[in-house]
């Protein structure tokens, strides 16, 4: 029941927008009746995209945020080992002596709205390409009411043992969909599909195919720092706490230092990609199983004409 109160809150969309007010400067005297035809008429250049997220990715899940053209997004995702429990404490450094997943990627603006991505994961040795593009972007006045992005992502566990070069392969698709509840306060939601031609964990009666939902909320604290929370479910009748299997939940803070956004977190998913922590995340929070991570982006602009933002 938990899981469930966690996605119905993040769900809730509970007001729009304030409208901006109309610049009234200019005097009757001064207007003409033309000018006041063309102005009516020119009311989608008070209209602006609303950028809901600094970086690309939260903590779990990525963001409705594309890297613009010509822009390349160097991203470096680590995830430590245990912080508590029976494998963490003091004795391997309240994890940071141990190393869970790193992940080191480069995501590519082809257009404004179309990125291509590619990364290696060390949780299962995964390669990944995808495909990101950005169909609808929130505006300031609310015509068009959320940011939808969508991704593809196909995978390959480079190393192992495997019957076949198929039976390495994984595929997974994701809607992206945010809205800018206030100025302050951002909610996002991201129904998915994820497909494997190998399960994982490779177990009798797992599903290799099944849904899965992901909440993720941002609450900006300065103009430079923001609190996220990030959460994901698999609809899988075998990924279970009574199999042991537990959801993946994140805590975190984002801070933008000029050309780089950093982001530290806790979260009890060992892996970073979707393919990996929504397929096989034991850890349980209860138990002292979540970790320390940290996200560092860093945008390259070879446009050579306009910042990043």
């Amino acid at each position: 029941m938990k899981k469930y109160l966690i996605l119905f809150s993040l769900l809730i969309i509970s007001k729009g927008l304030i409208a901006q007010q109309t610049d009234t400067t200019k005097s009757k005297s001064s207007t003409s009746s033309a000018d006041s035809l063309l102005n009516s008429m020119s009311t989608d250049d008070k209209k602006h995209p609303v950028v809901a997220f600094k970086s690309t990715r939260l903590i779990l899940s990525q963001s409705t945020q594309t890297v613009k053209k010509n822009n390349l997004n160097f991203q470096i995702i680590h995830r430590f080992g245990d912080l508590a429990g029976k494998n963490g404490g003091g004795q391997v450094f309240y994890g940071l002596d141990d190393i869970n997943d790193v992940y080191i990627g480069l995501e590519y603006g082809l257009t404004d709205n179309l990125n291509v991505d590619f990364g290696r994961s060390t949780f299962g040795k995964l390669v990944n390409l995808d495909l990101k593009y950005a169909v609808l972007h929130e505006t300031s006045d609310s015509s068009i009411p959320v940011s939808l992005t969508l991704l593809g992502e196909s995978g390959v566990n480079t190393y192992g043992s495997y019957d076949t070069f198929s039976d390495r392969l994984s595929w997974f698709g994701q809607a992206i969909i945010s809205r800018e509840i206030t100025s302050i306060f951002t909610l996002q939601v991201s129904p998915g599909y994820l497909s494997t031609n190998t399960a994982d964990p490779n177990v009798l009666g797992i599903e290799t195919h099944f849904f899965n939902l992901a909440g993720a909320a941002k609450l900006k604290v300065t103009n430079h720092m923001s609190v996220l929370v990030d959460y994901a479910h698999p609809f899988s009748s075998f990924r279970t706490s009574a199999n042991g299997f537990h959801d993946p939940l994140g805590f975190g803070i984002e801070i933008e230092t000029g050309g780089h956004v950093f982001t530290l977190n806790i979260t009890n998913a060992n892996a970073i990609d979707p393919i990996n922590y929504l397929s096989n995340t034991r850890e349980n929070f209860s138990k002292g199983q979540y970790r320390i991570g940290f996200t560092i982006s860093r945008i390259f602009d070879f446009n050579h004409k306009e910042t990043y933002r």
